[in-house]
């Protein structure tokens, strides 16, 4: 196959870019660079990758057949899309219309990339698909749960209207390589601050409960879910569910950090649980994760004990050179 994936050079966008390849596809990625970075594709430059720059909140072309549209674009962490709402609700919308548009014309395949937000705080546990959630659409956060609400919501009427051939995929907290060191997110914060001996940041009384699925396994329910009949969203993340202190205390003691807990209020409309009902994953796909949170954050403190050893000896260099 030839597919396009947007958002291809931020975190989960550039390893699902790997995926493909690896399954012998060629793929075009797209990316604004507004969060991504080229150097998560760098190594995958050449023969049947290729790169454009381009905001796909603009008119998106792309030469030649698609077989399939994969639309990873958006700001997804609190940090980027509270700094980037506007942004953020025009990639969830404007973004979703002009791919679908691309899908449309090409006879492609189309895969949103939804997520664990449009349940919201929510008040159903676990989270199943047919939960409709719990949103406040004038909070803070409503910038990211509204515009992926939305682009559900889009995708859904070009399948009806249009008949184009719709995956939705909501996608609960992913970490692992290549997430940024000032992302915002809890798992990439946590590690960053133990590694830094910095006091670690804990919002509210650490008592929320998140689950986090290592990206290797969350790409593998992707591209499972690409690949399938499945037509209604389908819920990819880990069920495992932790307290955001025992996540904190788990990453002091992989880290051996010494660092010590801080606590902050909790942000506005931030959500008491988040745990994904898998079981349509289990029978629609085959699909379950494998990689354990301890297994997982040990693979991601490594990545970031390098990213620390890089930044060290670039600094040396300066002083130096």
């Amino acid at each position: 196959m030839r597919v396009l994936i947007t958002g291809a050079a931020g975190f989960l966008g550039s390893h699902l870019c790997d995926r493909f390849r690896q399954e012998g596809h060629s793929v075009v990625g797209m990316d604004n660079f507004i969060t991504g970075t080229p150097e998560n594709v760098a190594h995958l430059r050449g023969d049947g990758f290729e790169l454009i720059q381009h905001d796909v909140t603009e008119y998106v072309h792309v030469s030649g057949e698609l077989d399939g549209v994969l639309h990873f674009a958006s700001p997804a962490s609190p940090t980027d899309y509270l700094e980037l709402p506007i942004q953020t609700l025009k990639v969830g919308s404007l973004g979703t219309h002009k791919v679908l548009g691309l899908a449309k014309a090409k006879g492609a395949r189309f895969l949103l990339a939804s997520t664990s937000e449009v349940y919201g705080d929510p008040l159903v546990h676990p989270q199943p698909e047919s939960y409709w959630g719990n949103v406040n659409p004038i909070g803070p956060r409503g910038v990211y749960d509204e515009a992926k609400r939305f682009a559900e919501a889009i995708t859904m009427a070009y399948r009806r209207t249009h008949g184009v051939d719709t995956r939705i995929v909501r996608i609960f907290n992913t970490y692992g390589p290549r997430m940024r060191p000032g992302d915002g997110r809890v798992v990439s914060n946590f590690i960053v601050q133990a590694l830094r001996g910095e006091p670690i940041t804990v919002y509210g009384d650490g008592g929320q409960t998140r689950s986090f699925c290592y990206v290797e396994d969350e790409v593998d329910g992707i591209y499972r879910l690409f690949a399938s009949d499945e037509r209604d969203p389908v819920n990819i993340g880990n069920p495992g569910e932790y307290t955001v202190a025992e996540l904190a205390e788990l990453v002091l003691e992989l880290t051996g950090s010494s660092s010590e807990l801080r606590y902050l209020p909790l942000p506005e409309d931030d959500p008491k649980t988040r745990k994904p009902d898998i079981t349509r994953a289990r029978e629609l796909l085959g699909w379950q994760p494998d990689i354990s949170l301890r297994d997982g954050l040990s693979r991601t403190i490594d990545y970031f004990r390098r990213l620390q050893e890089e930044e060290r000896l670039g600094s040396a260099t300066i002083l130096t050179g």
